[in-house]
């Protein structure tokens, strides 16, 4: 008896999201008897992507380490575009899998149809309708669906989006969102051993503890410069009207996000009640997400996974490509205004009843099950393909 063939899949990961959102898809297939998985790394991310590595214990097979200081998006893509083309002359996968919206996937997809390999988007289909919000990352992801073989879209909103635009029906598939998948393993974890986080006062979150806690992360392109320094000023307004509530901020390493969070918020303002720490690897930051009483933030990923702990989430922009969570109820978009962040954030701390009604919202993004589908569906085109060869 002939044994079953083994797909050759390329999982290609270039930052923190896209390594937790992949996680659950690389594991699986890598204890799958239908495929071989080789795990691609560009390094457009570099310690956070290897910390978020390290969560799941994945070991890349590869680093293609493409970034340099102080490199245009122009010289990241043609570092990417060529370092990719290498390495697909080298290990010819019958399929790339590619998550999102970054200059990787982008890359990663057009290499790929340059060397006609079909690639698979997960999280596809996701559309502000504004090329320039968020920037790049609607373009990215609007190009790579004009390109891809197989979609794999979150949310029947994010499939619709695709059929406006011509994709085949036959070649979308609406699977939930593999966050997800990626948070129910990291519950597991962090229930087995804490993660540790320091740089807090001691017993913030042990089990019990009644003090509240609002967590931040912000580090958009678009909001750089003047709306970063309102962000701010709200946080600092927030923090001297509630002194009796804590708010940590996991601070991005850019610059561009440290400068004005350290002039406005760091030591010399004096509030004891502001934490400010260094970026925390995805265990850790799963920690902090279900301590907080609410969310404020600019992150795509947090508004899909914050749901799923039952915490209201508050979005730092003006526009998203994640309109289920926002129509759900879970999610409001506050922008960057100072007074707006800080009115909205005093709502939910002040009014029980809008903090439960966005605490109880239900979660569009899924059931956790989206690894599996994904993998059938990849399986199930594959075999059509060498069918039809």
């Amino acid at each position: 008896m002939t044994a079953a063939r083994r797909f050759a899949v390329t999982v290609l990961i270039g930052t923190r999201p896209e390594a937790i959102k992949l996680a659950p898809l690389v594991l699986s297939l890598r204890n799958d008897p239908r495929f071989s998985c080789r795990v691609c790394v560009t390094g457009q991310h570099r310690t956070m992507l290897r910390d978020a590595l390290r969560a799941f214990d994945i070991t890349p097979d590869v680093n293609l380490r493409v970034m340099r200081k102080d490199q245009s998006l122009a010289h990241v893509t043609a570092r990417l575009l060529r370092s990719l083309d290498g390495e697909f002359h080298r290990h010819r996968p019958q399929l790339v899998l590619v998550q999102g919206d970054t200059t990787t996937v982008l890359c990663g997809a057009l290499a790929g149809f340059y060397e006609h390999i079909p690639v698979a988007h997960v999280e596809a289909g996701l559309r502000t309708g504004d090329l320039r919000a968020p920037w790049p990352e609607e373009g990215n992801r609007t190009l790579t669906s004009r390109i891809a073989a197989l979609h794999f879209a979150p949310t029947e909103t994010s499939r619709s989006n695709l059929l406006r635009e011509g994709i085949a029906p036959d070649r979308v598939f609406v699977t939930g969102n593999t966050v997800i998948d990626a948070l129910r393993i990291a519950l597991d974890r962090t229930r087995a051993s804490p993660a540790r986080v320091t740089g807090l006062p001691p017993r913030l979150l042990a089990s019990g503890d009644a003090r509240r806690v609002v967590l931040i992360t912000g580090h958009r392109r678009e909001s750089f410069g003047e709306p970063f320094e309102q962000v701010c000023r709200a946080i600092g307004d927030l923090a001297t009207r509630f002194a009796d509530v804590h708010f940590i901020y996991p601070v991005h390493l850019n610059p561009r996000v440290r400068a004005p969070v350290e002039a406005i918020l760091g030591v010399g303002a004096h509030r004891p009640n502001v934490h400010l720490l260094a970026p925390l690897g995805y265990l850790a930051f799963v920690r902090l997400m279900q301590r907080a009483t609410l969310i404020l933030t600019d992150s795509g990923g947090i508004q899909e996974e914050a749901p799923s702990l039952g915490k209201p989430v508050l979005v730092m922009r003006e526009s998203t490509e994640r309109p289920e969570a926002v129509a759900a109820g879970t999610v409001r978009l506050v922008g960057t205004s100072t007074s707006r962040i800080f009115d909205e954030v005093a709502r939910l701390l002040t009014d029980a009843d809008a903090y439960r009604s966005m605490a109880a919202a239900h979660n569009p993004y899924g059931d956790g099950r989206a690894t599996p589908r994904i993998l059938d569906a990849c399986h199930d085109y594959l075999v059509r393909r060498a069918a039809d060869r």
